[in-house]
């Protein structure tokens, strides 16, 4: 009986040591299934919520209570991201292992961390909410910036008085401020700090752009000076007054014509409503002199004009304000060495009111056949 009793125990022994080991791939999947769960497997993109969020570990609930775990190395990125998590929230993660050490399945917030932060800057600026960057290096464009990986810009006219004149002291800092641009496609962020420290609503700003006309005159304070043209706020809606439209003349030295600060007489030339921008003008204020250009200046008539610029093919003479005119080389002596502010005497040669160009003829002894 005893011994009968022995070889029981042996042969249970031996059928306990035979039994077959489950492979490792399927403990996911039979925890899983034991619990009743949709099956995940390694490559899925999944919806997550996030249950506990820490810096050295973040913890998902992955559906029906099943929990998993961020990947080591992406928990040392983790920090970047924390201001813009919380607990509750739903984000996409993808399995990348079936078991870490505590059991848990280990996901990866590769597309968070590549898209998700571009559709944190889209819900930033339809919410009109603050965001921190860190402000790099002036340059043409503006402050460059930097968030989460994303390179923008604070255009100089986004910033506070302040840094206007002095942008580089910026460098290095963490400041608030608020998305007026976002395009992932582009891959273009633009801000403003301005519209943050001032606390400038976008719904505010499409009213007040609406109420902008197009033609109308309007006050504008003059906000910056560039090379191409005067920034403006009508209203507090940015407008720029381009250099082709500061004067009927031609314009060398922006400045003589406008300072920080100042307040001018504008006219509104077109409204941009995708950026609630303006175009202005101060020179359609004034009536254009080349409006009767061939009736004021017939060919029979000596004129009189200043010289105003020389150039490899000639001199230009300015006849009146916004009228210039060209002496061409080829009507020239080459005993000629006029100087700048001279005045000379002139004739008419060719007049091109579509493209506002005057040719010009010097005086000569006795006048030309073509006038006779």
């Amino acid at each position: 009986m005893e011994k009968k009793t022995k070889t029981k125990a042996k042969s249970k022994s031996t059928k306990q040591k035979t039994t077959p080991k489950q492979p490792k791939t399927n403990i996911m999947e039979a925890l899983l299934k034991k619990r009743g769960l949709p099956k995940i497997k390694i490559g899925d993109l999944i919806d997550a919520k996030i249950i506990k969020l820490e810096k050295r570990r973040v913890v998902f609930d992955i559906g029906g209570k099943a929990k998993a775990i961020l990947g080591n190395k992406e928990i040392k990125e983790i920090t970047t991201y924390l201001p813009y998590l919380k607990e509750g929230q739903k984000i996409k993660v993808r399995v990348i292992a079936d078991e870490s050490r505590e059991g848990f399945p280990v996901v990866s917030m590769r597309n968070f961390f590549e898209e998700g932060k571009w559709k944190i800057l889209e819900d930033k600026k339809e919410n009109e909410e603050e965001i921190e960057v860190i402000c790099g290096k002036f340059g043409k464009g503006g402050v460059f910036v930097e968030f989460m990986g994303i390179r923008g810009v604070i255009p100089k006219i986004q910033l506070i008085e302040e840094y206007i004149k002095n942008a580089d002291k910026l460098q290095g800092q963490k400041i608030k401020v608020k998305v007026l641009e976002v395009d992932r496609d582009k891959n273009r962020l633009v801000v403003s700090q301005k519209a943050a420290v001032f606390k400038t609503s976008q719904k505010e700003l499409l009213k007040h752009f609406k109420e902008i006309k197009k033609g109308e005159k309007y006050k504008a304070k003059v906000l910056n000076i560039s090379n191409f043209g005067i920034f403006c706020e009508v209203n507090k809606v940015e407008g720029l007054v381009h250099i082709s439209e500061i004067s009927w003349e031609k314009v060398v030295d922006i400045s003589r014509h406008a300072k920080i600060g100042d307040v001018i007489d504008v006219v509104v030339t077109e409204k941009n409503d995708k950026d609630l921008k303006l175009n202005l003008s101060i020179k359609r204020l004034q009536s254009d002199p080349w409006s009767d250009i061939e009736k004021r200046y017939p060919k029979n008539k000596e004129f009189e004009g200043t010289i105003v610029r020389k150039a490899d093919y000639g001199y230009f003479v300015n006849l009146a304000p916004g009228i210039e005119g060209l002496i061409h080389i080829s009507k020239l002596t080459g005993n000629e060495n006029f100087k700048i502010g001279q005045k000379v005497k002139v004739y008419i040669e060719k007049i091109n009111k579509r493209v506002r160009r005057i040719s010009l003829l010097l005086p000569q002894k006795a006048k030309p056949v073509m006038y006779r």
